[in-house]
């Protein structure tokens, strides 16, 4: 039998085991058994999330009401997920990725195509801002890693070495990814954070908000540190191990790549102006869907939605529904009481920041990274309120923890990036720890010195 299957018998224990034992009052631990079940059959997989996430849906339906179990569909953050996956299916039809393709490859200085070193340095850098870029037009972190994987796998055949070719292909979608935490619409860890924040009473974060916060230290900052890791890692040793590219004829848009470029330019242009219009990131989404699979002008044709994977709408469903059922049976208010217990009685936001970050990896080593965030981010929503801190560095340095991993099964993200052929598990991982480590130590400090100077 598949091991992974152990993971339903353990999920049946657990649950069984909380509403049989469980000091909670009888709400809170039937809702308590099925989030617990669900965790447990997202870490073990014998099924796709999708169908976990279902089956969660069901229980809360049964054992409590349908308005309960659906109340994850009426989050804007959940269908601004949706919509990126149509924008990112645009996106990949348009042949935007190539374009990069072509402006990297046309900039590239003559001297220099014959010396694998001064091409890789040049390739790295030039991709991962490249990349960085991407994840403020293409709102989701997996479309993104899947529209660039084919141009770099492409770009690393160039070098003639392995460790090349690994960097040439990591460094850039590190960048998207974990370069991703500064951009609000950049990452589902953001999206998710920011819509459970406002949905359990906390302030509404706008995209510029975050932006001005986050894009610096969390963004550039942590762009740099992914150039920096994979070129002490992944950088070719012989200077002749390469194959000179050929130089590009033209790098000039075609028209449909340069109305998909338009098109995401006005999605960032509304994100942007947020502080003026008050509308969720959500519509400037909807708007660069629209444009773009709009007859005559769009770069797409409708038929193209029926390739596109929506099966994570249930997940995203049921992690809201989950943090909407834990918060009115009350779990996260006794859950945050009992982490108040372990600091002291006037913490300061340094400590609370740094017990945020240990909390969220923590369980993130135990369950994939929004699960986490659907069970973690109510109970730190009441702990802050009730500890006299501000809400807004708690999402933002939550959203930080989930976007540190160190092994590919905690995020699907990685797994995905696993599954294309380039990197073999023990090459992703080292990537991933030492990216996560170096921002933890330089980066972490500077961000939470920020927001103790400004809060």
């Amino acid at each position: 039998m598949d091991p992974s299957w152990l993971a339903l018998p353990a999920g049946a224990l657990v649950a069984g085991a909380v509403l049989r034992f469980s000091p909670l009052n009888p709400d809170a631990a039937r809702m308590l058994a099925i989030t617990l079940f669900c965790v447990a059959m997202w870490i073990g997989s014998p099924v796709q999330p999708w169908f976990t996430a279902l089956i969660g849906i069901a229980l809360m339906g049964v054992g409590f009401s349908t308005e309960l179990a659906l109340t994850g569909f009426q989050s804007p953050a959940t269908w601004l997920v949706v919509v990126g996956l149509l924008i990112g299916e645009a996106a990949t039809a348009s042949g935007l990725a190539e374009l990069v393709e072509r402006i990297a490859l046309s900039r590239m200085p003559e001297r220099i195509t014959t010396d694998a070193v001064a091409v890789y340095r040049y390739l790295l850098v030039v991709l991962s801002i490249g990349s960085f870029a991407l994840a403020v037009l293409v709102p989701s972190s997996l479309v993104r890693v899947l529209i660039l994987a084919p141009i770099l796998k492409s770009l690393g055949d160039l070098f003639t070495e392995r460790s090349a070719k690994i960097g040439i292909f990591l460094g850039p979608l590190f960048a998207t990814y974990y370069g991703a935490s500064g951009i609000l619409t950049g990452s589902l860890a953001n999206i998710i954070v920011t819509g459970l924040v406002e949905s359990s009473g906390g302030p509404a974060i706008t995209w510029t908000e975050w932006t001005v916060w986050m894009a610096p230290v969390m963004g550039i900052g942590r762009v740099a540190v992914v150039v920096a890791v994979t070129y002490l890692l992944y950088r070719p040793r012989d200077r002749d191990a390469i194959d000179s590219p050929e130089r590009v004829a033209t790098v000039a848009p075609s028209p449909t790549e340069r109305r998909m470029l338009l098109f995401l330019l006005v999605g960032v242009a509304i994100w942007a102006t947020d502080f003026v219009h008050g509308l969720h990131p959500m519509f400037g989404a909807v708007v660069v869907a629209l444009l773009s699979f709009s007859p005559g002008i769009g770069v797409i044709d409708h038929d193209a939605i029926g390739e596109t994977d929506f099966s994570i709408i249930f997940f995203l469903g049921a992690i809201f529904a989950i943090a909407e059922g834990l918060q009115r049976t009350e779990f996260t208010d006794l859950a945050a009481e009992t982490m108040l217990s372990y600091l002291p009685s006037d913490p300061s936001l340094p400590l609370v920041l740094l017990f945020v970050v240990v909390v969220s990896m923590l369980l993130a080593f135990v369950m994939e990274g929004m699960a986490v965030a659907s069970v973690i981010t109510p109970v730190f929503v009441s702990f802050a309120n009730s500890a006299g801190i501000p809400l807004v560095p708690v999402a933002m340095i939550e959203s930080v923890a989930l976007n540190a991993y160190f092994f590919p099964y905690q995020s699907a993200v990685l797994v995905a990036m696993l599954g294309l052929g380039v990197v073999d598990t023990m090459e992703l991982s080292r990537m991933a720890a030492i990216c996560t480590i170096a921002t933890l130590v330089f980066l972490l400090p500077i961000q939470i010195g920020l927001f103790v100077l400004f809060f």
